[in-house]
């Protein structure tokens, strides 16, 4: 009888190990419609797993692939849509249309008047003259050197030598959203550089991959923010959240938004900001303040911080984008409006002396023309 037993036990303890192993059931779809919920990822474990760290190591593993999905997915698609980063930076392409007459009959007598004129053809669009000078400087030696015997190499090495300005510092550009639910995203900025227009924006793309939205109205000073959120929501097919009461405080706001968003399983709250002068102190303590309170709720948040900057200031935007690094720690940068400048090169300026990542570029008015950086693209828009 006890040998009957054993081997019984024997030949289940087989069963058991050659059984399949369980497979992750992704909740996440590789083509993902505008209008698709997102639901929970379940593992199933061998029964000598427990229940609980099944339910632990499930959520983690899950959301951290939702998100990694979703930043790969957006930028794939942007790559596949270059023509909007081309076809918005064409005020800028034509400033620097210069440059390809200077190098189509350049000879090694002509260096010192040709690299002159490359110069001011990058200031006038707002390269900057640290940025100016390294480049044009970089050129002269390579040319003397010996590297560079014809117009079209030296146009070669200006995009590379571009290129690498942008990307050197391994800054990622994709957005950051972490591994819990809901990741939350603070948008900041001055009065007027398009802060709510640029968050509905990036709800319509986010919305597109399937995301569930919440948006919290955190502008409690312009009295026409809500109204003007509360229509991008009814666009996007996303919730929005209000304060009550006449002195609420933004804070408030977000911290309440989060709350719901976690509650009832939202995948992104996006919190619009006041506009607001980065040389007002007070009122830059109020993002803090914010910062805070997104904070207590939900550890790690807000995931991104992303400063809206309008793109035809040009090199203005630089005192802008220090302090309200400095003050709230940004993790990336909105450029805005850069369809309607020639001033393009402040995207490479602001990146090489901040070290702050270009997130997304405004490439026009249609609500897709929210577009998400690529450094390659860009080269390739403004020196055609």
């Amino acid at each position: 009888m006890c040998d009957s037993k054993s081997s019984t036990l024997i030949r289940r303890e087989r069963e058991m190990a050659t059984s399949s192993p369980s497979k992750l059931s992704s909740s996440f779809p590789s083509s993902l419609p505008s209008q698709t919920k997102t639901t929970t990822t379940f593992l199933t474990f061998p029964p000598k797993q427990t229940r609980r760290t099944v339910r632990f190591k499930c959520t983690a593993a899950g959301q951290t692939g939702f998100f990694t999905k979703l930043s790969r997915l957006i930028k794939e698609k942007a790559k596949s849509d270059v023509e909007k980063i081309f076809s918005g930076f064409s005020k800028t392409r034509d400033n620097l249309a210069a440059i390809d007459e200077l190098l189509l009959f350049w000879n090694l007598a002509d260096t010192d008047r040709v690299l002159d004129e490359l110069e001011e053809a990058l200031l006038v669009s707002d390269f900057g003259p640290n940025i100016t000078i390294k480049i044009v400087e970089a050129l002269r030696k390579d040319i003397l050197g010996g590297k560079l015997k014809s117009g079209t190499e030296i146009k070669d090495a200006l995009k590379a030598f571009v290129l690498n300005l942008l990307t050197s510092k391994q800054i990622k550009t994709e957005l950051q959203l972490g591994f819990r639910k809901p990741a939350v995203i603070m948008i900041v900025g001055v009065n007027g550089g398009g802060k709510t227009t640029s968050l509905g924006k990036l709800a319509y793309r986010l919305k597109n991959e399937g995301v569930k939205i919440l948006m919290a109205a955190g502008d409690t000073f312009r009295a026409a923010a809500g109204d003007q959120l509360e229509i991008w929501a009814e666009r996007t097919g996303s919730e929005i959240v209000f304060g009550e009461g006449e002195k609420i405080k933004a804070s408030s706001v977000l911290s309440q938004a989060v709350k719901r968003g976690k509650e009832e399983g939202f995948d992104v709250v996006l919190c619009d900001t006041s506009g607001r002068l980065h040389t007002n102190y007070s009122l830059m303590e109020e993002l803090i303040a914010c910062k805070k309170a997104v904070h207590k709720v939900v550890r790690g948040a807000p995931n991104e911080i992303l400063l809206v900057l309008d793109g035809t200031t040009g090199l203005n935007m630089l005192p802008q984008a220090r302090e309200f690094n400095e003050v709230v720690g940004i993790t990336g940068l909105i450029l805005t409006k850069l369809d309607g400048s020639a001033r393009g090169g402040c995207v490479v300026s602001v990146v090489d002396e901040l070290g702050i990542p270009v997130k997304f570029v405004g490439v026009g008015e249609g609500v897709e023309d929210l577009q998400p950086f690529d450094a390659e693209a860009f080269v390739n828009a403004i020196f055609s």
